[in-house]
């Protein structure tokens, strides 16, 4: 599971440092910081079509978060982002058929807005006047940073930026939230290993139970996108509804043990609690739609090879980014002297340079 995750948990916290080096703090304070539906809306649009799984969005979503985006915002794009891409909708395409692929990005979209909208809603903490207190903080103490900074956009050369992002990605933000992703990716691999697909057969043929035994283990499983694909079909094969189908589809890429524990860590258990309500929401009722509301023949996908993609095993790219990754995350997370001293955190000062 973890060479599986590796190469897209790489990506997350390589999108994650470029994002802060090269995306200014007021973009994300202007367009995602405010507790509106507008910019859940956005977060949400701009989160369907990115390809990054479950594990790979967190260091991506805690990284916009960092930079001043609304918790609301944050938990549109951690919902939308991992249900749908646009390499598991030609996926589910290929395999499922077109009414599954059209659906997932809606499913993905309407849960991510739903979603971030609770959060505005029952979110006490007002967001508005915390980023104003911190821009006020940054332009009284961080002046001469600020400075720095816009002469950095002009002067400084691009491999100096890019070395700038990628210590913040596999620096501060592997120190931020390593421990427990790790943490979660342990408690994920022991419960994808002791459940069997088997199981979730029992309940054949009845939406109701069928749904409520998926979610029960989809949930905290790590699932991506493009691989719930099979065993979708497969389930679907063995007896399970199109609409149960439709819960494992959703309901799993976009949680499972680690993003769970990172959202409860970095956004607060209200917002965790928050972030499961909406998921669980959306797949339970589009699953029920898709069983008592369309026709069933929509849905009816033939006899095919649906393991192949497993068949060759684990690449050669996955086991170096395993690798990787795992000397990563010791270097961030074990004691300073084994690796070198500690990696400093800084600004993004330009938060209170808006004239930039």
């Amino acid at each position: 599971m973890l060479c599986e995750m590796s190469p897209y948990l790489l990506l997350g916290f390589l999108l994650a440092g470029l994002m802060h080096e090269f995306v200014p703090g007021t973009v994300y304070t202007k367009h995602l910081g405010d507790r509106s539906l507008r910019s859940v809306v956005l977060a949400a649009l701009f989160g369907v079509p990115l390809p990054l799984c479950s594990c790979g969005v967190i260091p991506t979503a805690m990284g916009i978060r960092k930079e001043g985006a609304s918790k609301g915002a944050t938990i549109s794009f951690l919902i939308a982002t991992p249900q749908t891409g646009v390499d598991s909708i030609i996926a589910t395409y290929s395999l499922m058929g077109l009414p599954f692929a059209i659906i997932r990005p809606i499913v993905a979209l309407v849960t991510a807005i739903f979603g971030g909208a609770l959060c505005n809603v029952f979110d006490s903490e007002d967001e508005i006047i915390v980023v104003r207190k911190k821009q006020e903080t940054c332009c009284k103490e961080q002046t001469t940073c600020c400075k720095e900074q816009k002469l950095s956009i002009v002067n400084s050369q691009l491999s100096i930026r890019i070395g700038r992002a990628l210590s913040y990605a596999f620096g501060e933000m592997m120190e931020d939230i390593g421990k427990w992703l790790v943490m979660g990716l342990i408690v994920a691999g022991i419960i994808t290993a002791a459940v069997p697909d088997s199981w979730f057969t029992i309940f054949q043929g009845n939406t109701l139970y069928s749904i409520l035994f998926v979610l029960v283990f989809s949930i905290p499983m790590y699932l991506c996108a493009t691989g719930s694909i099979p065993i979708a079909l497969a389930l679907m094969l063995k007896g399970l509804t199109p609409g149960a189908a439709l819960v494992l589809l959703m309901a799993g890429p976009a949680s499972n043990a680690a993003s769970i524990l990172v959202v409860g860590k970095v956004l607060g258990k209200r917002s965790m609690m928050i972030y499961l309500v909406a998921i669980i929401t959306g797949a339970v009722l589009f699953g029920f739609g898709i069983d008592y509301l369309l026709p069933r023949e929509w849905f009816t996908v033939p006899i095919a090879q649906y393991d192949a993609c497993h068949a060759e095993g684990i690449s050669l790219f996955s086991y170096l980014c395993t690798g990787l990754l795992i000397v990563l995350l010791l270097r961030a997370l074990l004691p300073w002297h084994l690796f070198g001293a500690k990696h400093h955190h800084h600004h993004h000062c330009d938060c209170c340079c808006e004239e930039q």
